[in-house]
């Protein structure tokens, strides 16, 4: 592999349909010098065969209808057995409760498979920077899932809500430290503190209760 590649982010396709892989795959090979595609799978089983745990992706582009292992059962097998993979789901299921249950499995984004090419190059850069890609979709169906739900009584000091709502935006843990005027350390302390006192996993479980409560407005 030339050093050139290497600084490529590496990605993996699962996805059951060959047309629309293979489609999938010549697009991103049309964002030159960005990204590369390590390999392709036809489900989850498939990408469990074919995966190098010395050498993972950085981004999973993953369907949810699937046979053998479907995108729930993919999502939680990469969960379990190399959390450092960011999925980027690709689906044309557009259900709401389908789409919160990925994303309470920490998925990173979700787009539906009818989106424009330049899209999924944007959720793609943004996964690579921020760690995360929701669209206006994502979040109107988010919203509409949260009124619908009544947030837990719990208590938070002031900087734990001020650091719940820079969590909402694009910004990085380090960025959030900075305007914060606190050390990283001491963020991932507020970041692993809520995690226990929310029972989050993630930073969309913190979104979620920030929205939920009305700390923040999408």
């Amino acid at each position: 592999m030339s050093p050139q590649s290497q600084l490529k982010t590496k990605i993996a396709v699962v996805d059951d349909h060959e047309l629309f892989r293979k489609g999938l795959i010549a697009l991103i090979n049309m964002f030159e010098n960005t990204y590369t595609v390590m390999f392709e799978a036809s489900n989850g089983l498939d990408f469990q065969k074919k995966i190098s745990f010395n050498n993972l992706p950085d981004i999973a582009l993953v369907d949810i209808n699937m046979p053998g292992a479907n995108g729930f059962e993919t999502v939680g097998w990469i969960n379990k057995h190399c959390p450092g993979i960011n999925v980027l789901v690709i689906s044309m299921i557009e259900k709401e409760e389908t789409i919160i249950r990925m994303l309470k499995l920490g998925v990173k984004g979700y787009l539906s498979k009818d989106i424009e090419p330049a899209e999924l190059k944007k959720a793609m850069d943004a996964i690579t920077t921020h760690g995360y890609y929701y669209t206006d979709f994502i979040t109107g169906k988010l919203i509409h899932s949260i009124l619908r739900d009544n947030g837990n009584d719990v208590e938070l000091s002031n900087r734990e809500r001020e650091f719940l709502q820079f969590s909402c935006t694009e910004l990085t843990y380090k960025e959030i430290a900075e305007k914060m005027f606190l050390s990283p350390r001491t963020i991932d302390g507020y970041r692993e503190a809520l995690f226990e006192k929310l029972g989050a996993k993630s930073r969309t479980g913190l979104a979620l209760y920030a929205v939920r409560n009305g700390m923040v407005t999408l």
